[in-house]
């Protein structure tokens, strides 16, 4: 595969070289490899395709390599050379569509295009592929402002032809350019390729869809720039999904779902909405991500394989209640693969079930994690649970704070996490099954007390009661913590730290680093205050047996 895409992209280059005349800069992406490489190239020649709102479409700039046909504003072009082609597409129609049989790589700009197709997708890639992963890319530059829709229904869609989306490619979609794109689907998905979709810098796209996806890449979907704005409120449906991977590198990307849980006809069973659904793995290493899900039954992220979190920020709210009837719950973030965090910053509000959950192990070596269950855990492994680094809190009103259906290991990192009275408590490990609760190092505050049986390496300390609402420092060696109470939660309050800690209540705070959307301060100035006495503390103060 490796091999077909070097000499492939030779004999592009040999011929852009040769004839161009239009540089662009574009992306050259091995599908199987994930490598990338920015390029530029020369466009051999650029075709002009000019929509009328009164009249009949125009098609400029070909010659005998292309077989056009135009009815009113329905451009069909079937392109049999191999140079690299730019299809300026520019001016309106209420009701047309531009649709492209090519074997060969292309460019399409959209210059201040308005198109709407009544019966189907507005913008429709087509073109045979030699074998899986090998449809040639079709790099779609956004320039001034544009509004693609579709039909609700797709009644000119040809038998032996896919057409899932207002825009549809068989190919490779990727994104660039600095302008705007509006695209709004009322008949199925906003855009789906049936290979990978890749956004760059930096344009700002908005997709909306009423009976679809918002965006789906059958191979994986990447986003690295631009700002994307996604709404889809049709019921089992997902704002951006893949049956391979979903990888955020950059951007700003904001997602809202309000679509409840079904029955999947195609399926043979129950499915609810997501934000992000990944059929492999999920991974962010930058950029801002916000996802929004008020749907029954319904997810922020839900991921088949594995969850990594290296960087970014990612805010995920949501609202809805579990669809019961197909044993569909609405949880923040859910992967049936390991969860690693290691620098992204993540915050999670959750009204039903878990706010984030592992099916595997948890791993939380840095960035801050923020999870919050209205009724459910706030933090749910189904293995081993370890925090080694970064800034941790949950917090459960009803439930346990952290839970472990494993071995639980905390060894650093600054840990806030507050669970219900007993038999609930803040952090659970699963000892009816023989697991421990292991605490070795780090900064602790745990309201709710431990699980019984813990083995508290690094000395833990209680005080058998606390003031909800109210301000409280944690001095551990030359550091100074300041922690909000919750209007609710279980006793005792317990602290830990590498040296024996100094509490303090009703403080004062001012200044210093603030997180967990205020509840936590660190190096802040802290003044007033009464202290607390505090006893040693070996745990026991109940805990069950942690299952989901």
């Amino acid at each position: 595969m490796k091999r077909f895409w070097l000499i492939l992209l030779a004999l592009l280059w040999t011929t852009v070289m040769l004839t161009g005349c239009e540089k662009d800069s574009i992306i050259w992406i091995d599908p199987i490899e994930d490598d990338v490489t920015v390029i530029d190239v020369d466009y051999s020649m650029t075709v002009d395709v000019v929509f009328s709102a009164s009249g009949t479409a125009t098609v400029s700039g070909t010659n005998d390599d292309f077989d056009v046909t135009i009815n009113g504003n329905d451009v069909t072009i079937v392109y049999s050379g191999d140079s690299i082609v730019m299809y300026a597409l520019s001016g309106s129609a209420s009701d047309g569509f531009f649709k492209l049989y090519s074997s060969s790589t292309q460019g399409v700009t959209l210059n201040n295009l308005t198109l709407t197709h009544q019966s189907g997708a507005a913008i429709n890639i087509q073109g045979p592929k030699s074998e899986p992963n090998d449809g040639s890319p079709t790099y779609l530059i956004v320039k001034g402002s544009n509004t693609l829709a579709d039909g609700s229904s797709y009644t000119a869609t040809p038998a032996n032809e896919d057409e899932k989306a207002a825009v549809f490619s068989e190919g490779p979609l990727v994104f660039s350019g600095n302008g705007s794109l509006a695209v709004n689907a009322t008949g199925k998905s906003g855009i789906i390729s049936d290979e990978f979709v890749y956004f760059r810098s930096s344009p700002t796209i908005e997709v909306s869809s009423s009976a679809g996806h918002g965006i789906r890449g059958k191979d994986y979907v990447v986003i690295t720039g631009g700002a994307l704005d996604v709404s889809v409120s049709a019921d089992m449906k997902k704002g951006i999904g893949s049956d391979g991977y979903v990888q955020i590198d950059g951007g700003t990307t904001t997602i809202q779902v309000t679509g409840n849980a079904a029955y999947d006809n195609e399926g043979n069973a129950y499915s609810g909405s997501a934000g992000i659904k990944a059929d492999g793995y999920f991974k962010m290493n930058g950029g801002t991500l916000t996802i929004t899900n008020t749907g029954i039954g319904g997810k922020g992220i839900n991921c088949d394989g594995a969850g990594y979190f290296n960087g970014g920020n990612a805010t995920i709210t949501v609202t809805g209640s579990d669809y019961t009837t197909g044993d569909i719950s609405a949880k923040g973030i859910k992967t049936d693969g390991n969860l690693m965090f290691s620098g992204s910053t993540v915050t999670v509000n959750c009204t039903h079930n878990e706010g984030i959950e592992s099916k595997g192990t948890i791993t939380i070596s840095d960035g801050v994690v923020y999870s919050y269950s209205a009724s459910d855990d706030a933090i749910n492994s189904g293995s081993t649970f370890t925090i080694s680094g970064g800034y941790v809190y949950a917090y459960a009103p009803n439930n346990d704070g952290m839970d472990a259906n494993g071995n639980f290991y905390i060894t650093g990192g600054v840990v806030y996490a507050i669970g219900a009275r007993t038999p609930e408590v803040a952090i659970d490990a699963n000892t009816e099954e023989g697991y421990k609760l292991y605490v070795q190092g780090g900064t602790l505050v745990a309201i709710g007390g431990l699980e019984r049986g813990s083995s508290l390496t690094q000395s833990c300390y209680s005080a058998n009661s606390w003031t909800p609402n109210t301000w409280y420092s944690l001095k551990v060696g030359s550091e100074t913590y300041a922690f909000k109470t919750p209007a609710s939660g279980g006793t005792p309050l317990v602290v830990s730290g590498s040296s024996t800690p100094t509490l303090k209540s009703g403080v004062s705070v001012s200044g210093g680093n603030t997180l967990f959307n205020g509840m936590f301060v660190e190096d802040g100035t802290v003044s007033g205050g009464t202290t607390v006495s505090l006893s040693s503390y070996t745990g026991g103060n109940g805990g069950g047996p942690g299952v989901w």
